[in-house]
């Protein structure tokens, strides 16, 4: 049993600065790096797009997107891509950290909480080298809900990884589509008045005046692009675009979208106040109904939806047409995705949109806010012409917190340890080993699901409260309105019961089996939070099922100037070998490596064990899949070093990655003890 082991060198506190080093810049010099654009919608259902569902509905009421149908066929579909929560918040805080809801801090509703200061999409992309913005709807920023104060806004996005930022800070400032103007049609004071813009610290209002934000996002993207080739040409750049409709407010354009698109036609950015894009004097705010729905027999909010997916679908033509007029569209990685299932807002007084009118949700059952698979399985398409394979189609599960890891190694860097997810580049391009993803949502909802008559009558009107999705054994595991960790998960075998009416729990020994594997697997693989509690929270880790205790620690040393520290699956390592004790002189040099010990604990008795980790660079302890202790990451200036987690009597295997830089003598404590 390990027990108060430490290595003999004392602890220095150093602080370790995860910028671009310039050992690790050299590393990468033979590394193609591409350009990489991240498309991400709000509120966008599986079933929007047409090539996923729409294009194939018997019911004559169907929208159409042209242009994505395209870049569909033009490059991968990822027909089974989860979002990590199905809300706004909570999902895009875990796209942007790499990490899923059982470790990152944003759960639930926290709007506006401010985004960890840990790696991000952002920071990963900036230490490879790339020049990195964020366009569109960010709200996480932390600070009071109520003001706009740039100097409480310590999650700024230009403070978490991007080098320019253009939208909307806020939240719910995303639920207007027109900046500078206030809307009497508004269902409240909120959705009555304009919402600032920033750019970086400057602040935009009136300058804006006629401006949509699906317009007005796209134009200053597009604009970004071609500044950025103008002067950096051979310097890759992170774009992530994303945009604020078609969730409500059901706002619908001033005109038709600009023919052409690229650098001569589709919207353009022109920088004059009261005249900032190509598209502000077409009309009237808030008028146009896109010509092939302005006919039809539907209600008018049914019409402003399929109006605003239709323009969605026409920026994203005049995107791929603009990489294309800059001979950059080979070379450039594009995802659009959506953050959560379909919504049923409309923010109109008097007027309710309902995500039945196109089913949004496709062939699944559920939207917003509910773990159904029409509220978390995205619509979601990869396109990079020279890499990935034409009209291809992946079934694969995977998630949000993928998409670090993934973009990482298309930069050429390892990911860091801290991330939750794995690599999709595999699945993407057919080269390389994949790796199976954890598929893990928690999500509390006070409200029940619609009562949809195209539902089954076992999930109209249902409670949601306490939810939670695992994936074992390529079966998804859910369970709703929980109230204590014995509540049994629903199984469903989705590859045949995409509706989820089939219970498969309980209907033979495999599953009554798989059903406690799911209950102990949700226990392994998160980390409770104070602000987010759950029913579950004080239940025992389990341990594993092992006929002897091993008592031996595996160890591998991987050498390389590492900026972080890395998950090391993918890695090949210099040195290999096993040990009765973590013992920091099994190191094959004293900089520029990384040393990870792979054991168990046996745990004498039910209760809280307290684990320190310092470390003299950084380093990441693992208990199962659980991140018990982040030594790497600076919170208020300090990094954690102690980390509690309630484990029952039984073996637990940990993971502890040590990361050394070259920064004075190696060192590293590891202790753990029972309360």
């Amino acid at each position: 049993m390990i027990h108060n082991s430490r290595f003999p060198h004392p602890f220095t506190c150093l602080l370790v600065c995860l910028c671009l080093l310039t050992s690790w810049g050299s590393a990468q010099a033979n590394h193609h790096q591409p350009n990489i654009i991240f498309v991400l919608v709000d509120d966008l259902g599986w079933g929007d797009l047409g090539v996923f569902y729409q294009n194939s509905r018997d019911e004559d009421r169907r929208h159409a997107t042209p242009m994505l149908d395209k870049f569909a066929a033009e490059g991968m579909q990822l027909r089974q891509h989860y979002c990590p929560a199905p809300v706004c918040a909570p999902s895009r805080a875990s796209l942007l950290s790499g990490r899923h809801q059982g470790h990152e801090p944003i759960r639930d509703n926290q709007f506006d909480k401010a985004l960890a200061d840990f790696h991000t999409l952002g920071t990963v992309l900036q230490t490879a080298g790339y020049r990195t913005a964020m366009v569109g709807k960010y709200g996480l920023p932390g600070g009071d809900r109520e003001k706009y104060d740039f100097s409480e806004w310590t999650a700024y996005p230009t403070k978490r990884g991007f080098d320019e930022f253009f939208g909307y800070v806020k939240h719910r400032d995303g639920h207007t589509q027109y900046p500078a103007h206030d809307y009497p049609r508004g269902d409240s004071e909120l959705h009555r008045t304009g919402k600032p813009i920033f750019h970086n610290d400057k602040k935009l209002f009136e300058e804006l005046e006629g401006a949509y934000t699906t317009d007005l996002f796209t134009a200053f993207a597009k604009n970004w692009i071609v500044e950025h080739r103008e002067d950096n040409p051979e310097q890759p750049f992170f774009l992530y675009l994303s945009h604020s409709t078609p969730h409500a407010a059901l706002h619908i354009p001033t005109g038709p979208y600009p023919d052409g698109g690229g650098l001569k036609g589709g919207v353009q950015w022109l920088g004059e106040p009261g005249n900032m894009i190509t598209t502000t004097d077409d009309g009237p705010i808030d008028s146009w109904i896109h010509p092939d729905y302005a006919n039809q027999t539907w209600t008018e909010v049914e019409k402003r939806f399929a109006t605003m997916v239709r323009r969605i679908d026409s920026t994203m033509g005049d995107l791929i047409k603009t990489l294309k007029d800059l001979n950059i569209d080979q070379d450039t990685l594009v995802v659009f995705t959506s953050d959560n299932g379909p919504h049923e807002e409309s923010y109109l007084e008097g007027l309710r949109y309902k995500a039945n009118s196109f089913d949004s949700y496709g062939p699944f059952q559920g939207v917003k806010r509910d773990v159904l698979d029409g509220g978390i399985r995205m619509p979601t398409l990869v396109r990079w012409p020279s890499q990935i394979p034409a009209a291809a189609i992946n079934q694969t599960p995977s998630q949000f917190h993928d998409w670090l890891p993934t973009l990482a190694q298309t930069a050429g860097l390892v990911s860091p340890a801290i991330t939750d997810g794995v690599s999709l580049l595999p699945y993407l391009t057919g080269k390389g080993t994949p790796r199976e993803s954890t598929i893990y949502i928690e999500y509390l909802n006070g409200q029940a699901t619609p009562s949809y008559p195209e539902f089954s009558a076992a999930y109209r009107g249902n409670p949601r409260n306490q939810q939670q999705v695992v994936f074992v054994d390529g079966f998804k595991g859910k369970r709703v309105d929980i109230q204590s960790h014995e509540d049994n998960f629903q199984i469903f075998d989705l590859s045949k019961d995409p509706r989820e009416l089939e219970d498969l729990a309980g209907t033979s020994e495999y599953f009554t089996e798989l059903e406690q594997r799911m209950k102990d697997r949700v226990l392994q693989i998160r980390m409770p939070s104070r602000e987010a509690p759950r029913p579950y929270d004080k239940a025992p880790v389990p341990g594993i099922k092992t006929e002897r205790f091993d008592s031996d620690i595996q160890w591998s040393v991987y050498e390389g100037d590492f900026p972080w520290v890395p998950q090391t699956a993918d890695l090949t390592p210099a040195k290999t070998g096993t040990s009765k004790e973590i013992n920091l002189g099994i190191r094959t040099r004293d900089d520029a490596i990384v040393v990870e010990f792979k054991g168990y604990l046996d745990i004498a008795k039910t209760g809280i064990h307290t684990f320190n980790v310092n470390a003299d660079s950084g380093a990441i302890l693992r208990v199962h899949d659980a991140v018990v202790v982040d030594n790497e990451s600076m919170i208020e200036g300090k990094r954690t070093t102690k980390g509690n987690i309630l484990l029952e009597k039984g073996v637990h295997p940990f993971t502890l990655t040590y990361w050394r830089t070259d920064q004075g003598k190696p060192s590293l404590k590891f202790t753990y003890s029972a309360r």
